[in-house]
């Protein structure tokens, strides 16, 4: 998927297989690079949890090879991969202090006691818990339990730190905080983490990269600005924020635009970015922010009848549901500037955008189609 100049970690060609004949990861090449922050990204059964195991030990690889720090290590167990693990019920030692939770995994690499006590005090203030040391597990919250796993899985030095779903456990407030807690945590240190969520709010907060997973395939790897700005297939687009599609056929392509006749009555012209031949059919893609009600006439190529059905006031923005193009389900998010177009349900409107944030994709997900799904061998 990406060719980095110095990766520390490295999938080729790796599949996995638990019954012997399905694959539920598909031939995947992946490198990520020293210091990255790469999420594995996809809704459940994806294969990005798979593929975290593959590399932390706990399940072997059907077929390729994973190498960290250019050292292939199917064949090493997970206790001498030298890789921090962070996991989202903490796995803390319920007998032991939070002091001695974080000196044992450098009491099993035999570290002298006085760096021990430094290093644990040093992690400790990192993760805002200075003076914490000598409480028990069941004595914290679950924000600062979370602390601890973070720090433990940091306090020897590792070479990769590997996190799967670590916030999943915590409400809506403390897992936004913890989320910039662990970035800036990866900003201080340069450590490597790779680490898996279904949650896109999550990847686009804290990743320098996001594979996103479909099928046991990685459907796109990118910066966050990437996938949500410019997604390479339909799968994608819908799965990383909010997005209206429009479903239509190719009437005729033009460079790089394209022009579409939706299902619904009406022409769009769209960028072309994933699309077959003329007649084709394709998938629209637009942004609910990059559309504007009742503009200038003449301003945008993209301009339709809207009938108003819902309207929602969330603070920032006022979210807008209307039909359009036959689909009863378009959203537009208006801003709340203080001066909102007037609007109320029932009104008729026109709603309009340019080609640029039109994007003309794939009318279904063909990149796991691509692949075979047969072991090889």
């Amino acid at each position: 998927m990406s060719e980095l100049n110095d990766p520390l970690v490295r999938f080729t060609v790796v599949q996995k297989s638990y019954d012997g004949e399905t694959l539920v990861i598909k031939d995947l090449n992946l490198d990520v690079a020293r210091g990255e922050f790469l999420t594995m990204l996809g809704p459940s059964g994806s294969g990005k949890t798979t593929c975290l195991l593959m590399l932390a030990g706990f399940e072997p690889a059907t077929h390729g090879e994973i190498y960290l720090d250019d050292q292939p290590i199917n064949n090493v167990p997970p206790h001498k991969r030298g890789i921090g693990m962070v996991f989202q019920n903490y796995a803390l030692f319920p007998h032991m202090t939070v002091a001695e939770n974080l000196s044992f995994p450098l009491e099993v690499r035999k570290v002298g006691k006085a760096e021990t006590e430094e290093r644990v005090n040093k992690i400790l203030d990192m993760v805002q818990l200075g003076g914490f040391g000598g409480r028990r597990p069941s004595q914290l919250s679950g924000g600062q339990q979370q602390r601890v796993a973070v720090a433990r899985a940091l306090v020897f030095d590792p070479l990769l730190v590997l996190m799967d779903e670590p916030l999943g456990a915590l409400d809506k407030q403390l897992r936004e905080q913890m989320q910039y807690e662990i970035k800036h945590i990866h900003e201080n240190l340069g450590v490597t983490i790779v680490y898996v969520t279904h949650d896109q709010a999550e990847a686009l907060t804290m990743s320098n990269r996001i594979a996103v997973f479909n099928d046991g395939v990685i459907q796109q790897l990118a910066s966050p600005d990437d996938l949500y700005e410019r997604p390479e297939n339909a799968f994608v687009a819908q799965f990383i924020g909010e997005n209206n599609t429009l479903m239509g056929s190719i009437k005729s392509i033009n460079s790089t635009s394209c022009s579409v006749e939706v299902d619904g009555g009406g022409e769009v012209q769209a960028l072309s970015v994933n699309i077959e031949g003329t007649g084709s059919r394709t998938t629209l893609s637009l942004r609910p922010e990059r559309v504007e009600v009742n503009p200038p006439e003449g301003k945008f190529p993209n301009l339709f009848d809207a009938k108003i059905r819902e309207l929602i006031y969330l603070g920032d923005h006022i979210r807008t549901r209307a039909s359009v193009c036959g689909r009863d389900d378009f959203i537009v998010k208006i801003p709340n500037a203080g001066h909102h177009v007037a609007l109320k349900e029932g009104d008729t409107a026109k709603f309009g955008w340019t080609m640029e944030d039109c994007r003309a994709l794939d009318a279904q997900n063909r990149a796991s189609e691509q692949t075979s799904d047969r072991l090889s061998f």
